[in-house]
């Protein structure tokens, strides 16, 4: 046999849980060919003695629907290796959009996925209506990495209703257009459908997004569309519970409409999970008891706590007091000078710790009241880092000092951690994580790109819970992120390192994989800024047979692929 590439003498960790063993990996177009001795030379050789040799990572919350336009190589998620990944969730896609009404689906993007519509406006070449039109589209798209999408019910509604779905219930006629697409969508591949009824995804024009409009009614009858096409995965934050009398009625009716969504109408269901203390034990509970009926519940788990990055450059908590506003508002460089006028700065630093927070309403990713025991220096990829009030005590000054000392050290680009407004317990994450109705998998990449950067939870598995911790195995960690996200959301030939899988592959060093810590660039469409965050100790990896980055620097080839459900039809079928 001639193989068109040999990953040669690596460890092969095969996304099984399987013990790793040394073996030659031989690939031939973009699939495996073949996993033992291999003794023929191929086109391509790889040479990973020393190193490990596992499936490409899937990350199956992103969203990345507007980024794939503008960014052919995937960042960040490339960069921990990460092969696939599914967008479109949290009721969030570019599509279905009426042509005259893309300013209504971008309105649903900006303040709740901190998606700047300047960046969308000049990134995006709109040519599509309906979302099989979409996929057709990206389908296209020259990119580095594999895609799979979900249609997001704020878009449907959007799509649906115009400017009503911000404001009304569905009327009969409004539930049709939205059923009638959602199959449509289903046929063309579209991988499953994503709602939120979170408080926390507002409009930019301070209004709830078009899903936590919806009732049950409308929410059932999107679901029994899916029931009735017989695949795709519901994602949803929460249940509509609008009609509930009490707490008591809001959970009987969340626990009896699940199990009507999951067991009678037998559609499979994912929300994200927080490892809190007790709410993530009483998730996992739900998830055993739905699976006792007959039912599918997949829990997204997190393996270090969504955490919001604080920066002089882009948010800060002083931006919510009244003190700070004219120098927030100045250049950066005449920051800076106001901040070293000792006068200047005394009245400011009072203000910080002693300020009026009262302006922070709690909603998403933004900057609240410090919590100078929880606030850490970003120094280093993994823990620990060190706390402003750590800082602080051994300078012999205050948090707010520190935090200004070490902006001007480094011409502001000095990132601060704030805690999760949600914070895991250690004792619970670890049976979450554990846990088989989980998938660690919730890295929002593409969305909050200045405000989190969670594309990194891969590589801060492998060595911060693997390696520095000894919490799993290296075997069990890459099943967490390679079997069991193909297994849940439904890839079959991916996740594995097996003959005729696709050839989707990382070769990396075990002891040096860790993430680097983040960056601020402004490379986006429009001058836009992100974070950026790459990694260390990946090799090389390679999608659907082809090397895309070695030593963490792109290749320039772009096998990515859109990767559909199961049992979509050609897309000439679903026009």
């Amino acid at each position: 046999m001639s193989f068109d590439l040999v990953i040669r003498g690596g460890t092969v960790v095969d996304g099984s849980g399987l013990g790793g063993y040394r073996a030659d990996v031989g690939i031939v177009g973009d699939r495996i060919a073949l996993v033992g001795r291999i003794k023929e030379r191929g086109a391509r050789e790889i040479d990973a003695d020393g190193l490990v040799v596992t499936p490409g990572f899937i990350d199956a919350h992103t969203h990345m629907d507007a980024q794939i336009f503008w960014d052919r190589q995937g960042a960040n998620s490339c960069w921990h290796g990460v092969t696939t990944v599914v967008m479109g969730n949290c009721g969030f896609t570019l599509a279905p959009v009426q042509s005259d009404a893309r300013a209504l689906v971008v309105r649903n993007l900006e303040r709740a996925e901190d998606m700047d519509p300047a960046v969308l406006a000049a990134g995006i070449e709109w040519s599509w209506e309906t979302f099989p039109e979409y996929l057709d589209t990206i389908d296209q798209l020259p990119k580095a990495i594999n895609y799979a999408s979900n249609i997001g019910h704020s878009a449907l509604r959007t799509w649906a209703m115009g400017d009503r779905a911000f404001t009304d219930a569905a009327t009969p006629d409004d539930l049709a257009l939205m059923t009638g697409q959602l199959d449509a969508a289903l046929r063309a591949g579209a991988i499953g459908f994503t709602t939120s009824q979170s408080q926390h995804h507002e409009t930019s024009d301070d209004r709830p997004v078009p899903s936590r409009l919806a009732d049950w009614r409308e929410v059932r009858a999107l679901a029994q569309t899916m029931s009735d096409f017989g695949a795709g995965i519901y994602e949803g934050v929460d249940l509509p519970l609008d009609d509930a009398a009490d707490d008591a009625d809001r959970e009987r009716l969340r626990w009896e409409r699940t199990r009507e969504l999951t067991v009678d109408l037998g559609v499979p269901f994912t929300e994200g999970l927080l490892a809190t203390n007790p709410g993530g034990l009483d998730r996992l509970a739900i998830y055993d008891r739905i699976a006792s009926e007959g039912g599918r519940m997949i829990g997204q788990a997190h393996c270090r706590g969504i955490n919001v990055l604080l920066s002089f450059l882009t948010r800060l908590p002083f931006d919510a007091l009244d003190e700070w506003q004219d120098i927030r508002a100045l250049p950066h460089a005449e920051q800076q000078r106001v901040l070293r006028d000792p006068s200047a700065r005394e009245k400011l630093v009072d203000a910080a710790m002693r300020g009026d927070y009262t302006k922070w309403r709690g909603i998403g990713a933004m900057p609240r009241k410090p919590d100078w025991d929880g606030i850490r220096v970003y120094e280093r990829g993994l823990p620990p880092n060190p706390t402003l009030n750590e800082l602080a005590v051994a300078r012999n000054t205050t948090p707010a000092d520190v935090m200004i000392d070490l902006a001007l050290d480094t011409d502001f680009e000095q990132l601060f951690i704030q805690p999760s407004l949600y914070p895991q317990d250690h004792d619970v994450l670890m049976k979450v994580l554990r846990h088989p109705r989980t998938v660690m998998t919730f890295s929002d990449s593409g969305a909050h790109m200045s405000q989190i950067c969670d594309s990194s939870i891969h590589t801060h598995l492998l060595g911060y819970w693997v390696r520095e911790q000894g919490e799993f195995t290296l075997e069990e960690a890459v099943r967490m992120i390679t079997l069991a996200p193909a297994l849940a959301w439904g890839f079959a030939d991916r996740g594995l390192l097996r003959e005729g899988m696709a050839a989707d592959v990382n070769v990396l060093d075990p002891d040096v994989v860790a993430p680097s810590v983040p960056r601020i660039v402004r490379d986006l469409p429009a001058g836009g800024k992100r974070l950026e965050q790459r990694a260390v100790g990946f090799h090389t990896t390679v999608v659907g047979g082809e090397v895309t980055l070695v030593d963490a620097e792109p290749t320039g080839a772009l096998p990515g692929a859109l990767i559909r459900n199961r049992i979509a039809a050609p897309p000439a079928d679903v026009r």
